[in-house]
């Protein structure tokens, strides 16, 4: 760390005044930001390039995630962007020379009732066919994998098998973060902090700037990394995005031994359960069904929550939560991402992912970093222009995107 950064030896990276003008400038500062910046620095050579967050790097839905990496997503689309998410998931801890503790435990999606079977073995054959490791597991090995599991017959929805990727599983989040952050700095790129977007400056239809509480940049290229918050960006730039905001709630326990040893998500109970390196269960449930941007707890969601766990996971029954927070999820009408152009010439949008966005941030950098350098979808986002909500091209993912949706 002295080495990389020998005038300031307690950081990972600097914290620059913003210059008067960049190439390109991205907005947001948590990890489909630092990754897009990271991708256009390695791959495209711009360096000349601002990430903008108005709070602290990694402080929005960075920070307030549940970490879970999978790539067993049902449709074609989905799936290819999932799984090089997952791939580059593989090779970037060498890459970026940082350990963000990548721990491919596997994932299983459980099936409660005759209809999940079919839908979940249905998805085991599509993934397979798409090269995505998959399988389908009796209730017994659903058993042998996760011991603390309950699956009597005689609970509301009895255990009737599960969807498993092995490959799959968590990352330390904050760690992702500055790994990225790292590289970026050591790149040329300029991170800066405490810097609210206010407006847009346009010469025409074209970008040509943004309005900052730190003053006016002039730039060439901007791109929206602002998960919940785009759709607010958008209308500063007079467009609007087929997105919703909503809270998305989670918490985790006190520290125990390792008990758990892998992921478990249920849709029909609604639980989704890890335990962190640490030691804390990690616990999520589904978005609020109102439109907010809080990032906090509310007690009926957490009560739901914790019936469901303990019905799922009977020994949890005397584990006392530690602490809730809530992200902003920035969800669309078919589950999927926006990653493409915009209709403000030289402006592009990275949003929508839901509750897809940690595990697609290695993914969502390198094809909105091609988007942004070339002018031109990659061809892993090609799929998720904003124009598919006008052509019908719609790319549901209702099923498999997660039990938050």
């Amino acid at each position: 760390m002295a080495d990389l950064l020998p005038e300031h030896p307690e950081f990972l990276w600097h914290n620059p005044e913003p210059k008067k003008s960049y190439d390109a400038v991205i907005v947001g500062g948590g990890g489909h930001g630092l990754a897009t910046a990271y991708f256009l620095a390695k791959n495209h050579g711009m360096t000349n390039i601002a990430v903008l967050e108005k709070g602290w790097l990694a402080g929005g839905n960075m920070a307030r995630n549940t970490t879970i990496i999978r790539s067993n997503y049902l449709w074609d689309e989905s799936a290819a962007i999932y799984e090089h998410a997952l791939k580059l998931w593989e090779i970037l801890p060498e890459e970026l020379e940082y350990d963000f503790l990548f721990s491919q435990r596997g994932v299983m999606n459980l099936a409660h009732t005759l209809g999940d079977v079919r839908e979940s073995m249905r998805r085991v054959g599509a993934n397979k066919l798409n090269g995505v490791d998959a399988e389908w597991l009796d209730p017994q090995q659903v058993k042998e994998l996760c011991p603390i599991l309950n699956i009597s017959d005689n609970i509301r929805y009895p255990v009737m098998g599960a969807t498993y990727q092995p490959r799959a599983g968590i990352a330390k989040h904050d760690h992702v973060a500055w790994a990225f952050a790292r590289k970026c700095d050591e790149l040329g790129v300029d991170i800066i902090q405490n810097c609210e977007v206010t407006g847009f400056l346009k010469d025409g239809n074209r970008v040509v700037g943004v309005e900052t509480t730190r003053g006016t940049i002039h730039t060439e290229k901007v791109g929206l990394c602002a998960a919940g918050h785009s759709s607010v960006l958008a209308e500063m730039a007079g467009f609007r995005l087929p997105i919703q905001s909503h809270p998305l709630q989670a918490l985790v326990s006190e520290l125990h031994e390792p008990v758990h040893p892998t992921v478990v998500m249920s849709n029909h109970v609604h639980v989704y359960v890890s335990q962190a390196h640490k030691g804390e269960l990690v616990m999520g449930a589904g978005v609020d069904s109102y439109n907010g941007y809080g990032q906090r707890g509310s007690f009926h969601v957490i009560e739901h929550q914790m019936a469901a766990a303990v019905e799922l996971f009977p020994i949890f029954a005397r584990a006392h939560v530690l602490r809730t927070w809530g992200g902003i999820v920035d969800t669309t009408l078919d589950a999927s991402p926006i990653i493409g152009t915009t209709p403000v010439d030289n402006m592009f949008v990275n949003c929508g992912w839901g509750t897809g966005g940690f595990k697609g941030t290695p993914a969502a950098g390198l094809t909105f970093a091609h988007t942004i350098a070339t002018g031109t979808p990659h061809e892993l986002n090609k799929p998720f222009a904003l124009e598919r909500f006008e052509t019908g091209a719609l790319i549901d993912e209702h099923g498999a995107a997660a039990v938050a949706h």
